[in-house]
């Protein structure tokens, strides 16, 4: 690991709270609008649908949920529940080994687990709460530890744009006309990793100070092979959600395979990754990829994603009390 430089105004940040700021009201309004657009657009779908079967929203929602096979379905996604658990921690870990400090596996697993609590209302917030649990439990740096979770949160952009555009290569004659927009995307983000790695390696702009700053030293630290290996070590999880839920839509009595879905599932998570309210924008995606399956997409992506975010939550729990022990005990 190297040291990370500090500026005298840095320093003075840390033995000091830096003032807090008001939270505009901004962000609240747009995601409210987003969320009353997907729940319109979804009650207009669905009701549409129910009433071409000549039947009440209520009970055609109530035919579809009653043809899923749940058992197989639940054991699949328990099962990819905890694969993912396992890889999810296994990237925190070796990201903050490269940047912070030697943790052991076996003790972020009660942070990462903790931290999906938390994430029922936003991954974001969650990835906060591991860097204050590291703060608290481990005195690492919480400047630094910021640092890494955003150097996390960066890579998982560019590996979920990576794996749609392999999935477009592999299917691009059978995709929506919009997707024919994502080489152009990939393109420019290529361009724009290339020049960001370029930037903190002071390549260019040698003379700017802002790279300077603690919550980026991750970024100073990573080299080309960090991304490499950030794309790697987390692409067991997508290629098994893949999998999950190519399976899983079966189960739901909707035909798809796995490279109708490889393409797709990044753009969703994209999707669910958006604070909504049950994960609305990604069931809306689901409507939106697969239109002749209206009733079962919606009953998909919010039994799917609901159940995931549930089910981390409920691994989490089972940590709780190790964590809190660490932290308060």
């Amino acid at each position: 690991m190297t040291e990370s430089p500090e500026s005298p105004e840095a320093a003075a940040g840390e033995a000091t709270p830096a003032p807090r700021r008001k939270t505009s009201p901004i962000g609240r309004v747009v995601f409210l609008l987003i969320t009353v657009a997907c729940f319109g657009y979804l009650y207009y779908r669905l009701d549409g649908a129910a009433t071409r079967e000549g039947l009440s929203l209520a009970a055609y929602m109530t035919q579809v949920f009653a043809t899923v096979q749940w058992l197989p379905w639940l054991a699949l996604m328990m099962g990819y529940s905890l694969f993912f658990f396992l890889i999810d921690t296994l990237v925190v870990t070796r990201a903050l080994n490269w940047f912070l400090a030697d943790i052991r596996y076996r003790d972020i697993l009660p942070i990462r687990a903790s931290a999906y609590i938390i994430s029922i209302f936003n991954e974001q917030i969650g990835k906060g709460a591991m860097a204050y649990y590291l703060n608290r439990r481990d005195k690492v740096p919480g400047w630094e530890v910021g640092s890494v979770m955003l150097f996390i949160m960066f890579c998982e952009g560019f590996y979920l744009l990576t794996w749609a555009t392999v999935g477009f290569v592999f299917t691009a004659e059978e995709l929506p006309s919009v997707f024919n927009i994502l080489p152009v995307i990939s393109a420019c983000a290529a361009v724009f990793l290339v020049l960001w790695i370029l930037y903190f390696s002071g390549r260019i702009l040698p003379g700017n100070r802002l790279r300077e700053r603690r919550i980026l030293s991750a970024f100073r630290q990573a080299r080309p092979w960090h991304y490499v290996a950030f794309f790697l070590l987390r692409s067991p999880a997508l290629l098994a959600a893949v999998v999950v839920y190519t399976a899983s839509l079966n189960l739901f009595g909707v035909d798809a395979s796995l490279l109708t879905v490889l393409p797709y599932l990044p753009v969703i998570f994209f999707a669910a990754a958006v604070p909504t309210p049950m994960r609305a924008a990604a069931i809306t995606f689901w409507v939106i990829l697969f239109p002749d399956n209206e009733g079962q997409m919606a009953a998909f992506g919010f039994v799917q994603h609901n159940f995931f975010i549930l089910f981390n939550a409920l691994i989490g729990l089972i940590f709780w009390r190790r964590a809190q022990r660490e932290l308060f005990g």
